[in-house]
């Protein structure tokens, strides 16, 4: 019985955790359907994909959006003709280096800019490697839905200026039901998610875990795989990291904040209902060999 309220009461609280920041996610994927032209993209996309998976990467610093949300942000962007490596480092980035979640690391780590740069620069480095890294192996979108398929080559009636806009209350409605269906779309797995992460949380004691962290390598890998079972969301799991500082080196820490942030059972979900599964796997691949990388380099730097 005390295991089950625990399980319930670790669900509930990552469910409230992440909904708030599922509904900011859905609201501005309505917004981008909506408002978002396919011309103006085309215009301020660079064509070096190094040069666009940077502009994805500091695109990150103006959405305040967990990982719970982030994902149909993505999908839509993709869809209005964002690069797939644009799109990917925007993902990955967007959930560690807005302002909200870095003012957060410097809070639970004692008011400390060591933490707050070792994980906006390891974020930054793995999101650039991972997006440049993906775009050469998947020249095509892997997107499950062929409807979300990019339409650059639309019409003129299609992209009309203003004068052709349909009214405000047109367009708000608009909005509001692309939001409700990426909700819906989205939400069962971010609650599957959940519920799986509640479930080896309650059931796999941590401490056992813990004592496999012995070398800088098991450290940092233990503390990704904490990362991604734990299901935290970034504006909190600085505070849960911080409780590490005695047991793990900043090396380790940052890879729990960045792997953990960019990849989890929740968004891991969600990504398998938009890419193809293939996709999946690679991208969390390459996220968890280049964070093991930055991390292990973080480590020697700031023992």
């Amino acid at each position: 019985m005390k295991t089950l309220l625990q399980l319930n009461t670790i669900f509930l609280s990552m469910i409230m955790e992440a909904i708030p920041f599922v509904l900011i996610g859905v609201l501005l994927s309505g917004l981008i359907q909506i408002y978002l032209k396919e011309r103006w993209i085309v215009r301020i996309m660079p064509r070096s994909r190094i040069v666009s998976s940077m502009l994805g990467c500091a695109l990150g610093i103006l959405f305040p959006a967990c990982e719970c949300g982030i994902v149909p942000i993505t999908r839509r962007l993709l869809g209005k003709g964002v690069p797939l490596h644009a799109g990917i480092a925007f993902m990955l980035t967007a959930p560690i280096i807005n302002p909200i979640v870095l003012f957060s690391t410097y809070i639970a780590f004692g008011s400390s800019w060591t933490m707050v740069f070792a994980r906006a620069g390891l974020a930054l480095a793995v999101a650039l490697a991972v997006s440049v890294t993906v775009g050469y192996l998947f020249p095509a979108l892997p997107l499950r839905s062929p409807t979300a398929e990019p339409q650059i080559a639309a019409s003129s009636e299609q992209i009309a200026g203003p004068a052709s806009s349909p009214p405000l209350s047109s367009q708000i409605i608009g909005v509001c039901e692309h939001a409700i269906e990426e909700f819906f779309s989205v939400g069962k797995y971010l609650i599957l998610g959940a519920f799986i992460a509640a479930c080896i949380q309650t059931y796999v004691p941590t401490s056992s875990l813990l004592s496999l962290g012995s070398s800088p390598v098991t450290a940092s890998l233990l503390m990704m795989g904490l990362g991604f079972v734990m299901s935290l969301c970034s504006e909190a799991d600085a505070f849960i990291a911080s409780s590490f500082r005695s047991t793990f080196s900043i090396g380790s820490l940052s890879s729990f904040l960045v792997f953990g942030a960019m990849i989890d059972i929740k968004n891991t979900l969600m990504l398998l209902a938009v890419f193809r599964g293939k996709f999946v796997l690679v991208l969390i691949a390459l996220v968890a060999a280049f964070t093991l990388l930055g991390s292990l380099l973080i480590g020697r730097l700031l023992h």
